[in-house]
């Protein structure tokens, strides 16, 4: 909230709306006549959201919308630029504690890992479809999975005997496929699998690389884009990005400074904060300012 500057009479996009937490938090800041603008395009966290700030229906604008596409929903609303635009890049609770969603590993549920109902593909639809080369090559990418090759063909051996349709064969294959001295201690031995699927399901670096590019442009002078990722993937992207929007990329595409860094090191989660709420433990928090 300090680095979105939340005051009154400003415009801000809460972009990954959710539950309406941080959407809340601004309006409450900005009171009697901030605005905020929410994006999500789950369906499901647009009316928890709507019931959620109820309270602030006048103040208050919900879309649901994939944020890729919030250039045109500024341009629909005839506004031209905004103060601030937040980005809380993680999956909601809301999203892990629903079982028929397929998120999370930890109970058993469908393995489908669409954010929005509307999208074609399922995870279950890619385990049971690509080549190994093609699995391995997601696991590898977007979970950084050291073991990519071996869970992927034993994917492709699995599915011969039927399909793979829930969370929990999908984790048992996961759990064989890697050599049990190599079962991480801090975490189970599917999350990178579960990682991979998920941001490839959604096309979420794909996404977040495109409101990276013309997000920034939607700022007026002084207005910040603050963005929370959870994984090293994106925050590899945000820090590489705001480099070179503050003209110190490497490939010269920005060579004059359009943004200026807030947050040399990303900000992260305190030690009491992780005790109380453990999911924000890998979170980290960077901010630029549109010059």
């Amino acid at each position: 909230m300090t680095l979105l500057q939340c005051e009154p009479g400003r415009t801000y996009v809460d972009a990954t709306l959710g539950g309406g937490g941080h959407a809340l938090e601004i309006l409450r800041q900005t009171s009697p006549s901030g605005i905020v603008i929410g994006l999500d395009w789950d369906e499901e966290a647009v009316s928890e959201a709507k019931k959620a700030l109820t309270p602030f229906a006048e103040r208050v604008k919900i879309f649901r919308e994939n944020f890729i596409y919030l250039p045109e929903l500024l341009r629909e609303m005839k506004i031209e630029q905004v103060d601030g635009i937040l980005l809380d890049l993680g999956l909601s609770s809301l999203q892990l504690e629903k079982e028929g969603r397929g998120f999370s590993f930890r109970e058993e549920g469908p393995l489908d890992m669409r954010m929005d109902q509307r999208l074609d593909q399922t995870a279950s639809y890619l385990a049971n479809r690509l080549s190994a080369d093609e699995l391995k090559d997601i696991l590898h990418k977007y979970g950084e999975e050291r073991w990519a090759k071996r869970i992927a063909k034993a994917i492709v051996q699995e599915r011969e005997r039927g399909s793979i349709e829930t969370t929990q064969r999908l984790r048992t294959i996961t759990h064989y496929a890697i050599p049990r001295r190599f079962h991480p201690r801090k975490i189970d031995p599917a999350t990178k699998t579960f990682q991979a699927f998920r941001i490839k399901v959604n096309n979420e670096l794909e996404n977040l690389r495109k409101i990276l590019e013309t997000g920034w442009k939607l700022l007026r002078k002084g207005g910040r884009m603050c963005i929370i990722s959870f994984h090293s993937l994106e925050d590899r992207m945000v820090k590489e990005t705001f480099r070179k929007l503050e003209g110190r990329g490497t490939d010269g595409s920005c060579p004059e400074a359009v943004m200026r860094i807030l947050t040399k090191k990303p900000i992260m989660p305190s030690e009491e904060e992780r005790r109380r709420n453990p999911r924000s433990r890998s979170a980290k928090l960077r901010c630029a300012e549109r010059l």
